[in-house]
């Protein structure tokens, strides 16, 4: 490849991976001296057209720790034999490979497939299951509308997929789906904890079922038909109850218990969902499966409760949590499901909208089951397995998953994220679905990995695809050992800026969670100048003398804007709000996660077609139309002249027909954002003085503001109302740490 850019981009097509640092220092010491750890963002569905999955199952290496696949590495030909390249072990081919050779050979040996997919013949297939959880503490016109919106996802669902439906308010129903002419439930207490176990004998599923039927249904004689356990009176296929289950949930109504005033509704929604998954465990074990949950305000009751029913108590803010005064907390977050199964809640944190009747509501839940070629974009169950070469081991990973503990050869004792396990249970997946891994490089200083050799990391993915096969996806990356002392140039030039930046968020973010605000910003703000030391180009104490190569220029700038960002700053936003701020973050992948760190903004005029911009104040026009991208939110804001004209109706009239193509641009570069966006995004119309500029000013590098307007010397920008810090400053007391002497 002519630079590493190219590198970078190629492996990221092939393989859905970027990592902070392609090539690899020799020693622990000076991989600790990178201060960006090695680490990688791994997109384990990235969508791929090259090569469909193969109808065979992957060659395992025969060492009992080992285990891993056959990958691009030195073949054997005339022997049959090739030698894993993660343990060493020389390992036979099986029979069905007797006829490969230099020139016939299997996909999975050739360099350009480091990625490939294999369908698992063997065992039957899984079913799809999607379990309704459905709040009815509702008003009524919200209800309705949430009605609507579940009947219409029945005919979005395959005939084939599985369907059941719980309620709660104060009590929980569990609603029988095989019972004909008349509505049957199971009606549990909102307060009363149960086990699985206890739930399964109260919904009569602890009987034996027959040889076959033991968790999954047998083999089926035609894809959309099943042989179901007689005990799945709560999980149907569609096709067999779209009717019913269409009326049944046209007839919800809303929670019968009466509300005194001043008083909340009590809301059982911990124990809807262990009762959810307590019914998955005892009819689909070990099963991919999505449940939904469909909330209208904060657990009032019962386990997971963060707010009693009177309504002159608050919901816990940031302040209260900080201060010790959340009362329900601690309690509420002890609270864990028995089985990582996919949970998606609707609009207290996935989609955070404050009513079902919002057409973002609607559009973004149907968006769920989008189809790409006719197959639904989403997966189930999957689980990622990480292997490596003996000089590096696992710190860990975060992302929307979970620890499985299983512990190996190659699991360091150091954790970044959640670690201590080389595998993890990943329940939903897309092709955006994105983890950041981190490793520790194993040799001490004195005794070097030898220069011309290569560290391997193989990821391996299962998954219940939507076809209902089981699939294992493998994706082997190799990069190459430098040596930090002699190579020091070429381990900066391999540095990959935006991947470090999303890797060193997600780290902060995890840290966020359990660690206080300033805590963070100052754990970033020294990891940044630590680097800079490193790297930057100075005399010691003069901060005009500093400079930082082109691989490391943007970097500083990243962590200025995530610094403001809601991912780490939470004034003004609830806990719940940051929640879903962070639940997004840690799940998209590098290109949108770098629009939430640093939004993009267009500008729209009559000199030319539409450009990006600095996001700065200084792009803030009379004459220009913005737009600005922060992936939750599109905002169009009309500069002052713009908005003048638009308010005089010239785009009305037939000799202004530029200036209502001038208005349209944006519009339509929009809505092919929101066409496509995962959650969709809030859209915002505004103009120069409007109350929701906000969201603009907001965003922008300060670097006018009314402290500084005057003495600035020029008219172009906008003055932002602000007492932070602009980039030119932050940047100029970054140079003056980085160089001095003291530091």
């Amino acid at each position: 490849m002519a630079t590493y850019q190219d590198f970078i981009q190629q492996n990221e097509e092939r393989d859905g991976v970027r990592f902070s640092w392609n090539l690899w220092p020799s020693s622990r010491l000076e991989a600790t001296r990178l201060v960006v750890p090695v680490s990688c963002l791994f997109t384990p569905l990235k969508e791929r057209s090259e090569l469909p999955p193969v109808q065979y199952e992957p060659v395992l290496c025969s060492r009992a720790n080992c285990r891993a696949v056959l990958n691009p590495i030195q073949v054997d030909f005339k022997a049959k034999i090739w030698a894993c390249n993660f343990c060493f072990q020389r390992n036979p081919f099986p029979p069905t490979y007797h006829g490969i050779s230099e020139v016939n050979q299997p996909a999975e040996l050739m360099p350009q497939f480091s990625t490939i997919e294999y369908i698992v013949q063997r065992g039957p297939p899984s079913p799809l299951v999607f379990l309704y959880v459905v709040d009815t503490c509702l008003e009524e016109e919200d209800l309705q509308a949430l009605r609507e919106s579940l009947q219409m996802s029945l005919i979005l669902l395959p005939p084939n997929a599985l369907v059941g439906l719980i309620t709660f308010g104060r009590m929980v129903q569990v609603h029988e789906l095989s019972c004909e002419g008349i509505a049957k439930s199971y009606v549990f207490r909102g307060t009363k904890e149960l086990n699985p176990k206890q739930i399964q004998e109260m919904l009569g599923l602890t009987k034996p079922a027959t040889p076959g039927q033991q968790g999954r249904p047998p083999a089926p004689q035609e894809e959309t038909s099943f042989s179901l356990p007689s005990t799945l009176r709560f999980l149907q296929p569609v096709h067999k109850v779209d009717t019913n289950l269409t009326d049944l949930l046209g007839e919800l109504q809303r929670d019968p218990w009466p509300v005194a005033q001043g008083k909340r509704p009590l809301r059982s929604t911990g124990i809807a969902l262990s009762i959810a998954v307590g019914l998955l465990e005892g009819t689909f074990p070990n099963t991919g499966a999505r449940i939904m949950l469909f909330t209208g305000g904060p657990p009032s009751q019962g386990p997971g409760m963060v707010v009693g029913d009177e309504l002159k108590t608050p919901i816990r803010s940031w302040h209260d949590i900080q201060k010790d005064n959340a009362r329900h907390l601690k309690k509420a977050t002890k609270v864990r499901y028995s089985s990582p199964l996919s949970v998606s809640v609707w609009k207290a944190i996935c989609v955070k909208k404050y009513s079902f009747n919002t057409s973002l509501f609607k559009q973004t839940f149907q968006r769920v089951f989008s189809k790409e070629n006719g197959e639904f974009r989403m997966a189930f169950g999957g689980t990622l397995e990480v292997k490596t070469s003996r000089e590096l081991k696992v710190s860990g990973t975060i992302g929307p998953c979970v620890s499985l503990h299983t512990k190996g050869p190659c699991v360091s004792e150091i954790e970044m994220g959640i670690g201590g396990t080389t595998q993890w249970k990943v329940c939903s997946l897309t092709p955006s679905t994105t983890l950041a891994l981190y490793f520790e490089i194993m040799n001490q200083h004195n005794a070097p990995i030898p220069q011309g050799g290569r560290g391997a990391i193989q990821f391996v993915t299962q998954y219940q695809h939507a076809s209902m096969q089981r699939r294992i996806r493998v994706t082997t990356v190799a990069r190459s050992w430098a040596d930090a002392q002699s190579q020091i140039q070429h381990i900066e030039s391999s540095f990959d800026q935006e991947a470090s930046a999303v890797l060193m968020a997600r780290l902060g973010v995890f840290k966020a969670e359990s660690e206080e605000g300033p805590d963070v910003l100052r754990w970033l703000d020294r990891q940044l100048i630590r680097l800079c030391q490193k790297f930057g180009q100075f005399n010691k104490d003069d901060p005009n003398s500093f400079r930082l190569s082109e691989s490391l220029s943007l970097y500083p700038q990243f962590m200025f804007h995530l610094r403001r960002s809601p991912f780490l700053q939470v004034f003004n936003n609830s806990p719940d709000e940051s929640s879903y701020y962070r639940h997004h973050f840690v799940r998209q992948d590098l290109t949108q996660s770098l629009i939430m760190i640093q939004p993009i903004l267009y500008s729209y005029s009559f000199y030319g077609p539409p450009e990006p911009v600095l996001l700065d104040s200084s792009s803030i026009l009379p004459d220009r139309i913005l737009l600005m991208d922060t992936f939750f939110q599109l905002v169009i804001y009309h500069g002052e002249t713009i908005a003048q004209w638009r308010k005089a109706g010239y785009q009305d009239m037939p000799e202004y027909e530029n200036f209502k193509q001038l208005l349209q641009a944006p519009l339509d570069d929009a809505l092919e954002i929101l066409r496509l966006r995962f959650p969709m995004p809030r859209y915002i119309d505004t103009e120069h003085g409007g109350s929701q500029a906000r969201f603009l000013l907001s965003k922008v590098n300060p670097s006018q503001t009314h402290n500084n307007l005057y003495a600035w010397g020029q008219e172009s920008g906008a003055p932002i109302l602000t007492d932070d810090v602009s980039l030119q400053v932050f940047m100029d007391h970054l140079k003056k740490l980085a160089v001095s002497s003291s530091a």
